[in-house]
C-alpha cells in the first residue's frame, strides 16, 4: 500500500497538465463540464499568479493543489486540490495544502477562500481539519444544479 513517505512534492510541470485534468475530471468535476481540461491547466501552470503543486510517487503524480493568489487584495483562492484514492488519508492533501500555506504566509496573504460541493462531506471535514470555517451556501453555484458551501481559512499568527 502507498504510503506518504514516498511522496516528493514540487512545481507541476506542463507535461503533467494532462494527469492533472483527468484526475480533476474523474474526482472533482464529475458529473459538471469539464473546466479544467489540459489546456487549462496548462494555463494555469504558465500563470505566474497560480501555483499548481503536485505530489509525486515513483515519479507518478498521484495528488495535486491549484492555487490562485491575489496579492492586492491579499487573498488566495484554492481553485482544486485532488489526491488519488490509494493515496488518499495518508497525508498526502495536507502536504500539498502546506506547500501552498508556505506561499501564502510567505507573500502576507491573511485568507484562503475555497468551494466545495455542499454534499460533500469528506472534502468539507478535511478542509475543518486545515482550518476552514464554513461560510454561506452558493445555491445552483455548480451548473446551476449543485450547491456549494464557501469556505475560509485565515492566517494564524505572523
Amino acid at each position: 500500500m502507498a504510503t506518504a513517505e514516498k511522496l516528493a512534492l514540487g512545481p507541476a510541470r506542463l507535461s503533467d497538465a494532462t494527469r492533472i485534468a483527468q484526475m480533476s475530471r474523474r474526482w472533482i468535476e464529475h458529473g459538471l463540464a469539464w473546466r479544467y481540461t489540459p489546456d487549462a491547466v496548462a494555463d494555469r501552470i504558465r500563470d505566474s499568479e497560480t501555483e499548481v503543486v503536485v505530489g509525486r510517487a515513483a515519479g507518478r503524480v498521484v495528488g495535486f493543489a491549484v492555487m490562485e493568489f491575489s496579492f492586492d487584495t491579499q487573498r488566495a483562492h484554492l481553485v482544486l486540490l485532488a489526491v488519488e484514492p490509494a493515496w488518499r488519508r495518508r497525508g498526502v492533501g495536507v502536504a500539498l495544502f502546506r506547500w501552498l500555506e508556505k506561499l501564502v504566509r510567505l507573500g502576507g496573504i491573511a485568507t484562503i477562500g475555497l468551494e466545495l460541493r455542499s454534499n460533500n462531506d469528506g472534502a468539507r471535514a478535511f478542509y475543518e481539519g486545515l482550518g476552514f470555517r464554513a461560510g454561506e451556501r452558493l445555491r445552483g453555484y455548480y451548473g446551476g444544479s449543485q450547491d456549494a458551501i464557501r469556505m475560509n481559512w485565515t492566517r494564524a499568527g505572523p
